[in-house]
């Protein structure tokens, strides 16, 4: 049984989808005005865990997460650039786009944009406006907080509490602290639609809610976002959603936590953070994202390079088992001595795990004890067989690779068959190297080649080689 932690509810539940083998899941993305932090990518990389496992549980999962390509950031970073506002937008969606790719992050179902869904945007301030829980003001149209009267449900927060200690910015058109903008008004220079309230653009919150509705239903599963988002930002997307549909808007609230550097939380607002760019250039994207797994996605994060460095050579006993699972299989036997050992333990333990709030720690050590115990056959059984290896194979495809995306048994295979190809051009170039009695060249390729430890073996016939 699948349990997971709401935040609407502060506990466990069992979940239980909408419709019977489908899971909806929204996710936020980026305001595309820059390239995203490594914290950024902490919880698109553990959204990705849970997408990837909810398919492991057979869950067909429509996963979508919006590109806000429209926000005060975006204009500021034009006007500073002297570029138009969609250039700047469309720059860094891109980017995004290649930074998830590089961190194996497999592609949402849709990635909605904001400004395609002006239209939409607009009909549902409309319908909030009628309902009597927007405003309009000069052309600035508000959210009146004071006619929800669940607002603060999923924060926790108090209304009475939030207006006397408020610290949203001071707007003299707003009849409350709180109230928050749908739609903003014009101002020169600045990109605008049309609407029923004069020319204009959206406001953030609005946004998700709108996307959300028309992508995945009024009703939908999952919600996922930073903790950073619980409030407003989500507190808002549940009171514009539930007003103007008259529905609940989310079953399940999820959110990541934050990752820290020292201890203090990071953020380009700080000042202390590094982009996910970056760090991929020295750290390989299974790295990363076994070194995100390796805490509960809830809780926070301490980034340093100690701690990546460490996920690296756990990194390293993976690929090590896969080339040796691969060595295995070129030996292997039909019908070996039946070896005692199932996976089926392994599996057990694996999902107890991950149904469990998706416990990603506990579900790594299973794999780890995993390969531990194989390695400890490997040595115990000089023949292997095949079907053996196979279930093997079998185990950490599922999980290491489907569900962590830590490993790839395509990757070191085409990794071996690159080796295999560069070594076979190296022993041309020495066989014309010794035709041509440039004995010196000839010997230092078989020097450096043993460096690297690859032993050539010279006789009549030919030259062959074997790692050592």
């Amino acid at each position: 049984m699948l349990k997971l932690y709401n935040t609407l509810t502060n506990k466990k539940e069992e979940f239980i989808p909408l419709v019977q083998n489908e899971v909806k899941m929204y996710v936020c993305g980026p305001t595309v005005y820059d390239f995203f932090h490594i914290g950024n990518a902490r919880s698109f990389i553990m959204a990705d865990v849970i997408r990837r496992y909810l398919e492991y549980k057979g869950f067909a999962v429509t996963f979508v997460m919006n590109i806000t390509d429209i926000d005060d950031k975006i204009i500021k970073k034009a006007i500073e650039g002297r570029k138009e506002y969609s250039l700047v937008a469309e720059t860094y969606a891109n980017a995004f786009l290649e930074d998830l790719k590089k961190l194996n992050i497999k592609p949402a179902t849709l990635y909605p944009k904001a400004t395609a869904h002006i239209s939409e945007i607009i009909s549902m301030i409309k319908l909030l406006e009628e309902k009597g829980f927007a405003y309009n003001v000069n052309g600035n149209v508000f959210y009146d907080v004071s006619k929800f009267a669940g607002y603060g449900k999923l924060s926790g927060k108090n209304l009475e509490d939030l207006e006397s200690g408020s610290r949203v910015e001071i707007n003299d058109e707003k009849q409350n602290p709180l109230d928050f903008s749908l739609w903003k008004k014009a101002k020169e220079g600045e990109p605008s639609w049309e609407s029923p309230w004069g020319k204009g653009r959206p406001g953030w919150h609005i946004e998700c809610s709108a996307m959300s509705c028309k992508h995945l239903g009024e009703t939908f599963d999952i919600h996922a976002g930073g903790s950073d988002l619980i409030f407003p930002h989500h507190e808002n997307e549940i009171a514009q959603s539930e007003a103007s549909t008259g529905k609940s808007f989310v079953h399940y609230w999820m959110h990541f936590g934050y990752l820290n550097i020292d201890n203090e939380k990071m953020s380009k607002s700080l000042g202390n953070f590094f982009t996910a760019r970056d760090v991929v250039k020295t750290y390989p994207a299974e790295v990363i994202r076994l070194f995100f797994a390796q805490t509960h996605y809830a809780g926070p994060l301490n980034y340093s390079v100690e701690l990546l460095d460490a996920s690296k050579k756990g990194l390293e006993k993976i690929e090590n088992f896969v080339f040796s699972l691969r060595e295995k299989q070129k030996s292997a036997i039909e019908h070996a001595k039946k070896i005692p050992f199932s996976c089926k333990k392994f599996y057990n333990d694996f999902e107890e795990a991950m149904d469990d709030d998706f416990n990603t720690a506990k579900a790594l050590a299973v794999i780890f004890d995993f390969i531990k115990e194989v390695n400890r056959l490997f040595v115990e059984y000089p023949q292997l067989d095949k079907s053996f290896l196979e279930k093997v194979e079998k185990f950490l495809q599922k999980t290491a690779v489907d569900v962590f995306g830590i490993a790839s048994f395509v990757k070191e295979a085409e990794t071996v068959s690159l080796e295999s190809e560069l070594i076979e051009i190296l022993l041309q170039l020495r066989i014309t190297a010794k035709a041509e009695k440039n004995f010196a060249l000839a010997d230092k390729i078989r020097d450096d080649l043993k460096s690297l430890g690859i032993q050539l073996l010279d006789s009549k016939e030919k030259t062959v080689y074997k790692k050592s």
